[in-house]
């Protein structure tokens, strides 16, 4: 004899039957239904591990249904707990209807709503009609919503609210853990505090540690509203004001207006210090020329209200009015001095100054004097051949309105000088002077006096008598090929010559 084998999936799921445990009274209502059980006073169901309490009842039994009324309750376990003051539960489809004043209880959590469905098949319960859910932290508050007793997990949806004692979260679409307090950010989402206020569209947020990991360029505004920190990643603790940021950070100062940026960086907002590295950048564009500032790692960190910048390492500045390289950099506002070492070069237009040390004041961001100190040397190029050249120990240029004013060279100045005729573009010749001091004065970018004191040595040679030699002074080096074209250009990597390194500078000895 042959077995018919059926697979679980034809099978039809067995439905188990809605029982009444017991009532006050019950009657049947005959004249419509001689099926429907009309029951009164302590009333009470069962269904599986399902039991239903409440003071009234019509129970459909060919349906395997029941309606309840008055003070109902649903208990699921010692865990899940369900009040309201009407029920319509529908035993084949393992579905609980409950209406007006509903509290859903889980343990320390609670849901309220004045319609909850209640599915049993996948112990989910959900509303529509706006509702609240509660636990030992936080409120939530949302049009729809759900929550799952098994695994802790609500998701909430249109004009989603969640209050906590520090902070305020509002989005259209979140889901929240009630085991660890962590809300899952899936939507346009904003964190308000007295700290620090969230803009994010990906990330989670720790309600009790107040720790945020953000995704997808989501911003964090500082407690004063005036920086703002945005990033492909961000991680961000409210309590402390730290963020730390990865890949494509941009930091930006709204008030003060500078702008950092790096694929790395971090800024805390309490110290008021930024950190940037890894195509390291600052920004400052208060004035209509803004500069572009670029090295292996940035500082900013701001004191008694004063701003201070450290840049380490392959350091390129680029203004329209004004370039550099050198090795590290320091600035402060408060003496508004930007101060280049190792290795500093530094232009200005058609001139190209070096020294040990350079140091240039601003004055409302505007260049007011350059110092090269040490080992000071000044070219500016005539042609492709021709440069005229000023060599000494201390070189102090004067700048009015950004144009150069005077340069003023002390202890052991030495120049070469190429004037010109009158009307004329062919070159006098070679004049070289050396004297203890030298002034320079400029009109239009162009000298139009120049003094020597107190004993000058001056020699003039012909052009046609020049050798090579004697067209530079000792040190002579053009760096022009590490000169940044543009803001893009502090970015390209440029090495000095190893012939164009200035020899280390002689120590004392007693």
């Amino acid at each position: 004899m042959q077995q018919n084998i059926s697979s679980p999936q034809q099978e039809k799921k067995k439905v188990s039957r809605v029982y009444m445990d017991y009532a006050d009274s019950t009657v049947y209502e005959k004249d419509n239904n001689p099926d429907i059980h009309v029951s009164r006073g302590n009333v009470a169901f069962r269904h599986d591990s399902t039991r239903m309490f409440c003071d009234s009842a019509y129970f459909y039994e060919m349906d395997n249904s029941l309606e309840a009324f008055g003070t109902v309750r649903i208990e699921q376990g010692d865990t899940l707990f369900i009040y309201g003051d009407y029920l319509m539960y529908e035993g084949n489809r393992n579905m609980a209807k409950m209406r007006k004043n509903v509290r859903m209880e889980n343990q320390n959590v609670t849901l309220f709503t004045d319609n909850l469905d209640y599915d049993r098949n996948i112990n989910l319960g959900y509303f529509f009609d706006g509702g609240m859910l509660v636990d030992s932290l936080n409120e939530l508050t949302s049009i729809y919503g759900q929550y799952s007793p098994n695994t802790k997990i609500a998701t909430f949806k249109e004009k989603v609210k969640l209050l906590n004692p520090q902070f305020v979260l509002t989005s259209d679409t979140l889901k929240y853990n009630t085991v660890n307090k962590v809300a899952t950010i899936i939507s346009p989402t904003v964190i308000e505090s007295d700290s620090a206020t969230i803009y994010s569209s990906s990330g989670e947020y720790h309600t009790e540690t107040d720790e945020a990991t953000l995704y997808k360029r989501s911003v964090v505004v500082s407690k004063d509203r005036t920086k703002t920190m945005t990033a492909d990643t961000l991680f961000f603790n409210r309590r402390t004001g730290f963020g730390e940021a990865f890949s494509c950070m941009v930091l930006n100062d709204t008030v003060k207006k500078w702008i950092l940026t790096g694929n790395y960086g971090y800024y805390d907002d309490p110290k008021e210090f930024a950190f940037a590295t890894d195509s390291a950048q600052f920004i400052e564009y208060s004035q209509k020329d803004s500069l572009f500032l670029h090295a292996d790692t940035l500082q900013v960190q701001t004191v008694d209200k004063e701003r201070e910048i450290k840049a380490f390492y392959g350091v390129r500045i680029y203004r329209i009015d004004l370039q550099g390289v050198c090795d590290s950099l320091q600035f402060n506002t408060k003496d508004s001095i930007l101060n280049l070492y190792k290795n500093p070069v530094l232009w200005n237009t058609g001139y190209q100054i070096t020294a040990d040390t350079i140091k240039i004041l601003f004055n409302d961001s505007t260049v007011e004097q350059v110092k090269a100190l040490d080992r000071s040397f000044a070219i500016e190029e005539r042609d492709s051949t021709y440069f005229n050249q000023i060599k000494g120990k201390n070189l102090t240029a004067f700048f009015t309105g950004g144009e150069l004013e005077r340069v003023e060279v002390e202890s052991n100045t030495e120049s070469i000088y190429y004037p010109i005729e009158d009307k004329g573009t062919e070159f006098l010749g070679r004049n070289k002077t050396e004297s203890d001091f030298m002034t320079i004065y400029v009109v239009n970018r162009k000298p139009v006096k120049i003094l020597w004191w107190p004993t000058p040595k001056a020699e003039m040679l012909p052009i046609p008598d020049l050798t090579p030699e004697a067209k530079f002074l000792k040190d002579f080096v053009n760096y022009n090929y590490l000169r940044p074209k543009d803001k893009d250009d502090i970015f390209t990597k440029k090495n000095i010559r190893s012939e164009d390194i200035p020899a280390p500078k002689r120590q004392r000895t007693r």
